[in-house]
Formats: C-alpha cells, sequence, structure tokens
C-alpha cells in the first residue's frame, strides 16, 4: 500500500532503515573528512577574494605543480553554481508547476534563457558583476560562477518541475483529506516524490558545467582577457599552445576530481534518495555507499540528521484540519479569478511589448533586413543538426538508460563514468577533429557537428536513469507474471514509465545542443581553423569581432527557434505525459 510521507513514514517508499551501531572511528573519520573540506573551501574563497591585479602579477602558467589548486578552484565554483541552481530550481520550478500564471511566465523565460549561449551571458553580465567588486578576482569569479550556473540550472528546473507535475493522484488525494497546508505538502509528498529525479539532474548538470568551464573561466572584458585560475583556462592555454601533454594532464586531473566528489557527494546522496521511491514492494537491490554507511554510523551524522528533521518540522506545522479558503459564493470566486487574470495579462502586455520594441531599436540600427534572414537560414541549417543528432542520440541511449535504471549495482558502477564522459570538454577532441578533417578532406558542415552532441546527450542519458530507477517494483513483478516480453514490455511498461523523464532530457539536451554550437562550429587548433554554415558560427564570429547588436541577432534568432520548437513538440509532450502517463 502507498503511505504519504509525514503520515505513516518518513518518506515516499516504505522501507525503513535499519539502526546500526554507532562507533568512534566513524565519528573521528566523518569529522577528518569534514575539516578537509572546511579547509579547502575556506582556502579557495581566499583565492577567490585576492585582489584583481594578482592575476596580471601570477599569470596562467603550464605548471604541472599548479594543476591540484587550479583543479580545487574551478571544483569550488562548480558547487557554488550547483547551490545557487538547486535554489533557483526549489523557487522557479515550484512557482511554475503551482501557479498557471507563473506558469505562463516562467517556462517560456527557461526555454529562452536555455537557448542564449553562455558567450552571450559573459558579454553582457561581465561588466556587471566587475562593477559590483571593483579591483576584486570576486566579480570575476561571479561572472564565471553565473556562467555556470546558465549550464546548469535549466536541466534542473525543468526536471523538478515535470516531478511535481506527476505526482501521483492518489497521493494528493490522500494529503487534501489529511488537511496539509500547502508547505507541508511540499516537504511531505511533493519533494520527497520529485527527490530520485532531481538527483540524477543534479549530476547531469555538475557534469553538463564542466562542458562549458573553459569559455566561463577565460572571461574578455574588451581587448582585454582575464584568465581565472582553473581546469578551464589550464585547457585553454594547452590548446593554445598545442600542448597534448598539458590537455592529458588537464582530462585525468578532471576525471580524478569527478572520482572524488562521486564518492564523496553524489554516491552517497543516490543512496539516500533511494528512501523516496513510490513503490508497494521492496526494491531487491539498493544503492550503497560507504560514505553514506560510514555517516549513519557517526554520532555526529545522526545529530546532523536530528536536527535537519528538527528544522524541517518548525518550518511545517502540521496541520490537522483542512486548509481554510476563502467563504465565497462560486461566481463571486469565478469574478475573482477572471479579474486576477485580466490584471496578470494586462501587465505582461504592458512590460513585453516595451521589452521587445528596445531590443529591435537595439538591433536595427546596424543590421539590414536582408541579413537578418540570411541569419534565419543559418538557424535552419543549425536546427536541422539539432533535430538529427537529438533522434540518433535518444535512439541509441534510452536503451542504455533503461537498462542502467533497472539494476542498481551496475548504475553504482556506470555512475562515475557516465559523469566523467558527460563532462568531457569538447575543446579536448578539437585536434583530432581538426588533423581528421583536414586530412580526409571532409566536409565541416557534417564533420564538425556530432560535437554539438558530444556533452549534451548525456541529458537523455541521465533522464532516462532517473525515469527507470523510479520504476515501482511491483509494476516489474506484474509485468514478469503477465509474461511481457520484448516490444510489449517496452511499449506497455518501460517507455510509459520513463516518458516523462524522456521529454525532460530531450527538451534539455536540444537546448544544450542549441547553446553547443557556439564552441561546434568553429574550431581550431593552432593555425588550422574551420568553420561549418550555422547560427552558432554566427555568433561565435560576431562575439569574437565584438559587434553586439549582431550577437544580440543571434541570441534572438536562437531563442525564437528554440521557443517554438519547445512550444510546437515538447510541451504537448509534457501534457500528455501528465494526462496518460501518471503512475496513479
Amino acid at each position: 500500500m502507498k503511505t504519504l510521507p509525514g503520515l505513516y513514514t518518513p518518506a515516499v517508499a516504505p522501507r525503513p532503515l535499519r539502526q546500526r551501531p554507532t562507533s568512534l572511528w566513524a565519528d573521528a573519520l566523518c569529522l577528518a573528512l569534514g575539516l578537509i573540506a572546511l579547509a579547502l573551501v575556506w582556502h579557495g574563497v581566499a583565492e577567490m577574494r585576492a585582489p584583481l591585479a594578482v592575476l596580471d602579477a601570477d599569470p596562467m602558467t603550464l605548471d604541472l605543480a599548479r594543476l591540484p589548486e587550479y583543479a580545487l578552484r574551478t571544483t569550488l565554483r562548480m558547487f557554488i553554481a550547483l547551490g545557487a541552481s538547486l535554489l533557483f530550481t526549489f523557487v522557479f520550478a515550484t512557482l511554475a508547476a503551482k501557479s498557471r500564471k507563473a506558469e505562463l511566465l516562467i517556462l517560456p523565460a527557461i526555454d529562452i534563457l536555455q537557448s542564449v549561449p553562455i558567450l552571450g551571458f559573459l558579454t553582457f553580465t561581465v561588466s556587471f558583476f566587475l562593477g559590483l567588486f571593483p579591483g576584486r578576482q570576486l566579480g570575476a569569479e561571479c561572472a564565471a560562477i553565473f556562467a555556470i550556473f546558465t549550464s546548469q540550472a535549466w536541466n534542473m528546473a525543468f526536471g523538478f518541475y515535470q516531478s511535481l507535475r506527476t505526482v501521483p493522484e492518489d497521493l494528493q488525494q490522500v494529503s487534501r483529506q489529511f488537511g496539509l497546508s500547502p508547505w507541508r505538502r511540499f516537504f511531505r509528498l511533493e519533494l520527497p516524490f520529485a527527490i530520485p529525479g532531481l538527483v540524477w539532474n543534479t549530476m547531469m548538470s555538475m557534469s553538463g558545467g564542466w562542458f562549458f568551464v573553459v569559455a566561463s573561466e577565460a572571461i574578455t572584458v574588451g581587448d582585454n582577457t582575464i584568465n581565472l585560475p582553473g581546469i578551464g583556462s589550464w585547457l585553454a592555454l594547452a590548446i593554445a599552445r598545442q600542448d597534448i601533454a598539458a590537455i592529458g594532464w588537464a582530462v585525468l586531473a578532471m576525471g580524478l576530481v569527478i572520482l572524488v566528489y562521486d564518492q564523496l557527494f553524489f554516491r552517497p546522496v543516490v543512496a539516500w534518495a533511494d528512501r523516496f521511491r513510490v513503490e508497494q514492494t521492496a526494491s531487491q537491490q539498493v544503492p550503497r555507499s560507504w560514505v553514506y554507511d560510514l555517516v549513519r554510523r557517526a554520532r555526529l551524522g545522526r545529530m546532523l540528521g536530528g536536527f535537519g528533521s528538527f528544522c524541517i518540522q518548525l518550518a511545517t506545522p502540521r496541520i490537522r484540519r483542512p486548509w481554510p479558503h476563502w467563504h465565497l459564493a462560486p461566481q463571486s470566486r469565478a469574478w475573482l479569478q477572471r479579474g486576477l487574470d485580466m490584471l496578470w495579462y494586462g501587465a505582461l502586455l504592458l512590460v513585453l511589448p516595451y521589452g521587445i520594441y528596445a531590443l529591435y531599436r537595439f538591433i536595427a540600427a546596424d543590421v539590414y533586413w536582408v541579413e537578418a534572414v540570411s541569419v534565419l537560414g543559418l538557424g535552419l541549417l543549425t536546427m536541422a543538426r539539432v533535430l538529427l543528432l537529438i533522434a540518433v542520440a535518444s535512439l541509441i541511449w534510452v536503451p542504455i538508460g533503461v537498462w542502467i535504471g533497472l539494476r542498481p549495482g551496475w548504475s553504482q558502477r556506470l555512475q562515475a563514468v557516465a559523469q566523467f564522459l558527460a563532462a568531457f570538454p569538447a575543446n579536448v577532441l578539437f585536434p583530432v577533429a581538426v588533423v581528421g578533417i583536414v586530412s580526409f578532406h571532409l566536409n565541416p558542415d557534417i564533420w564538425l557537428s556530432p560535437l554539438m552532441v558530444l556533452g549534451t546527450q548525456w541529458y537523455i542519458l541521465f533522464n532516462v536513469i532517473a525515469g527507470a530507477s523510479v520504476l515501482p517494483n511491483d509494476l516489474r513483478e506484474a509485468a514478469r507474471l503477465f509474461g511481457l516480453r520484448r516490444w510489449q514490455w517496452w511499449r506497455q511498461l518501460a517507455l510509459p514509465a520513463i516518458f516523462p523523464y524522456y521529454v525532460t532530457g530531450a527538451l534539455t539536451a536540444a537546448g544544450g545542443s542549441w547553446n553547443a554550437s557556439i564552441v561546434a562550429e568553429v574550431v581550431s587548433w593552432g593555425n588550422e581553423r574551420l568553420q561549418a554554415h550555422g547560427l552558432g558560427a554566427y555568433i561565435a564570429q560576431m562575439t569574437t569581432a565584438g559587434d553586439f547588436p549582431r550577437v544580440a541577432l543571434g541570441i534572438v534568432v536562437m531563442s525564437i527557434f528554440v521557443l517554438g520548437f519547445n512550444r510546437l513538440l515538447w510541451r504537448p509532450l509534457y501534457a500528455y505525459a501528465e494526462r496518460r502517463l501518471r503512475l496513479d
């Protein structure tokens, strides 16, 4: 029987945790790990707050002894951006899922923002952040962190929104019968239900941030370039100097960093999130983590867990009576709702036309209609590449993701490998792509295209793994008892179960591919420079030239394509998933 979290058990899945005896060595090891992490964070933050002139006095170098410090700085930026992405997700994705008026504004805004290239954000935000902290590295650090945030937040927000919209209706009805307030319902039902998918989306977003770390750590202001210490700047310098060995050391450092935070952070979180699966029978295999087991053995971990539960109890007081409503007649309530809708749409009609007109004036001052039409044609070329690559990636990774998600043992073994592949920067493959295309006289318009999906195809894999991993064990046993095999098993069980998660993955993969076209359609290695015809190459070229009106034109065209595609394809698929494919 399904249970409502917070009413009968502390999680959606009724699997009580077995209490383990505490031990002094577990406390000592937890304390040591905590102190080491605190010392590293303290050192990294102190370096971030140093004067900007330090970067000129101590420029980037390919000295191998400096690589651990560069890795620490990059990792710290990634986790700060991840924290900001989680906060953004909890606030705006929840508002979009709960409020129809907010949804009308937030979802199109996220659609547009995920299509804005990271170079577009850096072009218009660097001066702002440097002005906030004049003469300090912190301004450039904030610009880099914000750029990484833009590569993480949209996927997490879409995934969390999808989970909130597909909470089983029977659990929603039970929460209403128990009179839970909206605040308590969020913490006791909706958030636990969304946690498994959110965890996998968080891992994907963390890896997606690595893909753009080179662009985010090389801050350009006019004719000046600020290279923040980090693995991304190391890679950029190594590529500029054609130093293959330095590129190899950077990839090795990135792999070690991913392995460390997978063991110390993500693997324990995956093991903890398994408590929140919605199912009627216990799973035969559960994710394991030595860090999670260590924390459960430590008194310090239990104290922190008890303190966290106490804080949640304070924030969500128990409501034993139905949540009060205004005592209005149905007709009066309808008139009130209609009036609020008119005020909302009126505000949008006042603000949006002004913003569109200001943007039009900015672009039309230097750009003629003929060029705008040609940019639309470039957008069509990039769109064709995106559609083809997403289709091919779906055919490859959906079966693999389902296979991994249904096997927690293999999921744990491949978790770090998948994160490393998702984080693998396309810049590392530029030498191979350039040498291969030039040597065999290949067409750049075709053979540069795979670089677009190199870092974004993993959105599909991670979301499919998340969907398959939360598939209730009782449904799998029922399918086995009824003898579902092969295509019938896929059509009646697997595909309906993962479909909402796949839509989220494909949507964000498509948006990420548009974004990745900036670095994939123009590649260079030494004196060799290859360029494909497309919108990404146009934006990259105009950004290098400092032509802001044309950069804005390229971003607007890309936003139109992404927004239109999302509205015509992905949103209807979302609605279909909510209406027909919920695990009720």
